[in-house]
């Protein structure tokens, strides 16, 4: 609870602990511009070796990393396949055209898992007409989706024609962690099934910046020249990436406390008046639900009246995500008071 309020806006908004502000206020720092940094180093080799890859780099957000990804893995003009509901389709400012200057094709998800052969079809070879396919994006877990998880074996099958047919794959993993917790396997074996993958240290990992993007030691070479054009060369940037190094090592396995109470906050509300959950089991630290009033007038209401803080998705969608601030005894007060603030309306 922040400042009397229960805030389920966003994982993003947990604050660093004692022990995290420890490790940063202690951390050994250089100039990572110059390459110096030993935190940073130490950070980018830990990531790089959780997620299986060979090198690694801390950028300030996934945003940043994403875009990176795209501008590296294409040249201006190539056709991108990505989600009509991912993160870089709808909140990266239209980054893949003004930064990247690629064209973007939006395919089909089932509660964000790709329907593979409509996929697979949308596939183009360069013409003379046409721009060729050279990047597929994945999203895992999938933000827009309500937090659902694409299976691996779904990953395997899209990556496995996206090199028979000579096209990269950039998994945006921001919360990657959570979906390995949800499918009970390492972060890695998702991993495996792209060419480059972004994770965010500032979500469920409870950092308060950064993202680490990885993948091959000359991938990573051509990242860090496209992070320095963006304005992402930090100095002492150590002092940020001991954040990354504490959450990394403690915050991976409790994700899945965060899941235990997204299921319990929406199996609190099921049946509730004025509202209907669309994520009923949650995979991950999301639940969704659908207003009979205006969603703004409900969030309004929750945060005047009953000091809970939660987001507006659509006209009538609200989000609610737990995260490590988030104690399991607050749920039950956070339910009652959504009851309470959609059976107004209802």
């Amino acid at each position: 609870m922040y400042d009397g309020n229960i805030d389920l806006r966003s994982d993003t908004i947990t604050r660093p602990g004692p022990a995290m502000r420890s490790a940063m206020a202690n951390a050994r720092v250089g100039d990572d511009v110059f390459d110096d940094d030993p935190t940073v180093h130490e950070l980018q080799a830990k990531s790089a070796g959780l997620l299986g890859k060979e090198a690694a780099l801390f950028v300030p957000t996934g945003t940043m990393g994403n875009v990176i990804a795209l501008k590296v893995h294409t040249s201006s003009g190539d056709e991108v396949l990505m989600d009509a509901n991912s993160h870089s389709m709808l909140y990266e400012v239209g980054n893949a055209a003004t930064i990247a200057h690629v064209m973007t094709r939006q395919y089909r998800s089932d509660r964000g898992i790709p329907r593979v052969d409509e996929l697979r079809a949308m596939i183009h070879e360069p013409t003379l007409h046409s721009p060729g396919t050279s990047l597929i994006l994945l999203e895992n877990s999938h933000n827009r989706s309500g937090g659902y998880v694409i299976p691996g074996d779904v990953h395997k099958e899209v990556y496995r024609e996206a090199q028979a047919r000579g096209i990269r794959v950039h998994l945006d993993g921001a919360r990657l962690f959570n979906a390995a917790a949800a499918l009970n396997v390492p972060a890695s074996n998702l991993a495996d099934h792209a060419d480059s993958v972004t994770f965010c240290l500032s979500k469920g990992l409870g950092c308060p910046v950064g993202s680490v993007l990885c993948g091959t030691a000359e991938f990573i070479e051509k990242a860090r020249r496209i992070r320095k054009m963006l304005g992402g060369g930090m100095r002492q940037a150590g002092i940020l990436a001991a954040a990354g190094i504490y959450a990394l090592e403690h915050h991976i396995q409790r994700l899945r406390d965060d899941h235990a109470n997204a299921r319990r906050l929406a199996q609190e509300l099921v049946g509730a008046k004025g509202l209907r959950v669309e994520t009923e089991l949650p995979e991950t630290n999301m639940v969704y639900f659908q207003t009979t009033e205006c969603g703004d007038a409900v969030v309004d209401r929750l945060k005047q009246r009953y000091r809970v803080l939660v987001n507006t998705m659509g006209p009538n969608l609200i989000r609610a995500v737990t995260h490590l601030d988030i104690d399991e005894s607050e749920i039950p007060s956070a339910a009652a008071a959504i009851r309470a603030a959609c059976a107004e309306s209802g």
